[in-house]
């Protein structure tokens, strides 16, 4: 059996799907921006703990808060009506959904779906969050053949860690601040930084340095078999295991 003999369901994306995706990630940097800007970009964690938090470990953490630090920010926005960016709809995602926060912007007469997937990373510790697991293999790969116009974009957030002593309670506050975030779309990401770990189900997509990511075109066809080219290449993976989860998956055709 190859690869190439198999009958495989191509996905089109529409046309204006580049488009649509640098319209979505311009969105989520300009609110991003702002909100920096405006010097509201800390989390705030109050504890009773005199000495404060313990900062080698609160990496631990940063990143469930991180996240729901970006759905607040992105919920605030849509609860004002008509507002500039057009955000309409923010839905947190299960804890083991694919993305964490689904964004529904208005663009035109259509409405733009982005699901966002949101990576912390410490700022100040080396190596900190640099190549993680991004989804299941199968699982990106169903999605993009069911919508050949899914979206999947990585909110990578970087932060910093601090104490400072709380003037009112006198305790040691712990602040989580905001620095830096780029958005990427999964499906544009270069085909050298993209990398398969085939621990854990079906394997996981990886980026190998999420800090220094280069952009490339792909259409969702040319991307399923980038991804389908990383899992055979895996020593851990045959041709046989593939078509089993091609097969259960449908991506080939009877």
């Amino acid at each position: 059996m190859k690869y190439e003999d198999l009958k495989f369901k191509i996905p089109l994306e529409s046309s204006t799907y580049k488009e649509d995706s640098e319209y979505i990630i311009g969105s989520i940097t300009s609110i991003l921006d702002k909100r920096k800007a405006s010097n509201d970009n800390k989390i705030i964690i109050n504890t009773n703990l005199k000495l404060g938090l313990p900062l080698e470990n609160i990496n631990k953490i940063a990143g469930p808060m991180i996240e729901a630090w970006a759905g607040e920010v992105f919920s605030g926005i849509r609860d004002i009506e008509n507002n500039e960016y057009k955000l309409i709809n923010v839905e947190a995602q299960e804890r083991l959904g694919m993305s964490d926060i689904i964004l529904q912007f208005r663009k035109g007469k259509r409405v733009l779906t982005g699901n966002i997937d949101v990576k912390a990373t410490a700022n100040d510790i080396p190596n900190s969050g640099k190549g993680p697991n991004i989804t299941s293999f199968a699982r990106i790969r169903t999605a993009y053949v069911i919508d050949p116009d899914f979206m999947f974009i990585i909110l990578s957030i970087k932060h910093k860690v601090y104490s400072e002593r709380n003037k009112k309670t006198g305790l040691v506050d712990g602040i989580m601040e905001i620095v830096d975030y780029n958005a990427y779309d999964l499906k544009f990401i270069s085909d050298s930084d993209i990398s398969y770990n085939p621990a854990l189900g079906t394997g996981q997509i990886q980026i190998k340095d999420i800090h220094y990511v280069a952009y490339q075109y792909h259409t969702t066809w040319e991307f399923c078999q980038l991804l389908d080219h990383k899992y055979l290449h895996s020593s851990r993976r045959t041709i046989e295991d593939f078509y089993r989860e091609a097969v259960k998956n449908k991506w080939i055709k009877n």
